[in-house]
């Protein structure tokens, strides 16, 4: 499955156009944004795939030059455990 990406979403659907894995990250300042929700089906789950969507996340933040937070509890653990990512946390 290819991630899609839209300007504050990335996600993966299934055959059916099902949304069955996503990541949010709405602007909630101006150039800072949230990362705000993680899902991922059941289906998929224990495949890596919310981890690919945090990466796919952090990679469009960097690229876009914007600042973020992680309200998101699966965001804030992936954060965790990469601290090269960290110096993109807003303040």
């Amino acid at each position: 499955m290819e991630l899609q990406f839209e300007t504050h979403r990335i996600f993966l659907t299934d055959d059916t156009g099902k949304t069955v894995a996503e990541i949010t990250f709405p602007e909630i300042a101006p150039g800072v944004v949230d990362i705000d929700h993680t899902f991922v089906d059941g289906s998929l789950r224990g495949k890596g795939v919310a981890g690919r969507l945090a990466a796919a996340a952090v990679k469009l933040i960097r690229a876009n030059g914007w600042k973020m937070k992680a309200s998101c509890s699966y965001a804030a653990g992936w954060l965790e455990k990469h601290p090269t990512e960290k110096d993109l946390l807003a303040e």
